[in-house]
């Protein structure tokens, strides 16, 4: 009997031996989180290991991470891949659809979003400035330059080999009109009124020959005879070009005189504001003006930006990783973690583990604790 009761006594103090001194342990990885003194003396083991040693865990973790989890081929597999280029662009394209080209949206909503709630007024307004300012250039064009200079080179030539023409039809239709009775009403017309004009030996003549019907026959054949023949032709045709010749050195103030540019500006400022309507357009969606915006963006567009963009920073990769220095950035965020956040990393990853520790530590203890009562009574 006292054999059994030695051999339990050993086991059980055996066991407690092992479980305390493993769970010790364990707890000594952590604990104490700060240094203890006494009498102005740390005492051993204080703070626990991973407090005394937070700094080289954090330089060793920095280094780890980047070695092994975040290197250059883990973020090429995980991102810069087939799917994620797929759902890259499928996310881009319902995001247009939905946030872009929308019929919820109008085009002044967006302006009002971007701080531009006045920009109807200001379009307005630099749509008559601008106009104003191209009227006064075109004003100043027409003072300063003549008619030669505003043509262009082909028209001049167009209008001057047009001169022979308009001396032809000039004289043409000078010879249909006195083939009339019209006509012939005004040649009577001028010859009595030449007649009347000389007085006394006019009306004589009137007393002979009467009232001049007579002599219209004979002036109107005179007439046409003049009008048809090639020296009159060159004269009117010379006249005509000299005329020419005279307007174009002449400005347009010269040839019209001053015109009123105020009022035409003012009235091409009317018709633009009219004609553009920049408050009914902006109240419409983006969707209005391009309805297949958002597939065309889909199809041609989309797809090269995604394609350049990951060939970009995949190409630079390793100088993205290098200035971001994660080495450095990791072993700071760790080193700013309170020991009791580190604890409970650990433990929240271990605890298990460290359960089974301690419980091994009770077996082993009483396992030790048997051979010991066994050694203890057989000797």
């Amino acid at each position: 009997m006292n054999t059994v009761i030695t051999i339990l006594f050993m086991v059980v103090i055996g066991s407690l031996i092992g479980g305390v001194t493993n769970h010790l342990a364990i707890k000594m990885l952590f604990r104490p989180h700060n240094p203890v003194y006494i009498w102005g003396k740390r005492l051993p083991f204080t703070p626990g290991l991973i407090p005394r040693r937070r700094d080289e865990l954090a330089k060793q973790l920095g280094k780890t991470v980047v070695k092994y989890l975040l290197t250059p081929d883990t973020f090429r597999a995980k991102f810069f891949n087939v799917t994620m280029r797929e759902k890259v662009l499928e996310w881009l394209g319902q995001q247009t659809k939905e946030k872009i080209f929308t019929e919820e949206k109008t085009l002044q909503q967006w302006l009002d979003q971007a701080g531009l709630s006045h920009a109807p007024e200001m379009i307005e307004k630099k749509l008559d400035d601008l106009i104003v300012q191209q009227v006064g250039q075109v004003q100043n064009v027409l003072a300063t330059q003549t008619v030669e200079q505003l043509l262009p080179a082909s028209w001049k030539e167009r209008a001057e080999s047009k001169i022979p023409e308009i001396s032809r039809y000039i004289l043409n239709k000078g010879d249909q009109y006195f083939d009339t009775v019209e006509g012939e009403q005004a040649i009577k017309g001028l010859i009595d009124g030449f007649l009347s004009s000389k007085g006394t030996f006019g009306g004589m003549i009137q007393m002979f020959i009467g009232d001049g019907s007579s002599l219209v026959p004979m002036l109107q054949r005179e007439v046409k005879k003049f009008l048809s023949s090639d020296s009159t032709f060159h004269v009117l045709n010379n006249l005509l070009q000299k005329e020419w010749d005279k307007l174009q050195v002449q400005t347009v103030p010269q040839l019209l005189g001053d015109l009123d540019f105020t009022s035409t500006t003012e009235r091409i400022q009317k018709y633009a504001r009219e004609q553009l309507a920049i408050r009914d357009r902006l109240d419409l969606p983006l969707v209005h003006y391009l309805p297949d915006g958002a597939k065309w963006l889909q199809d041609n567009v989309y797809p090269k930006l995604v394609e350049t963009t990951f060939t970009q920073v995949e190409n630079k990769l390793e100088d993205i990783l290098s200035r971001m220095d994660l080495e450095n950035v990791v072993r700071e965020q760790v080193d700013k973690f309170p020991v009791e956040t580190l604890e409970d990393l650990v433990l929240g990853i271990s605890k298990r583990e460290f359960k089974m520790i301690t419980v091994l530590g009770f077996l082993l203890g009483g396992i030790i604790g048997v051979v010991q009562g066994i050694i203890a009574v057989a000797f």
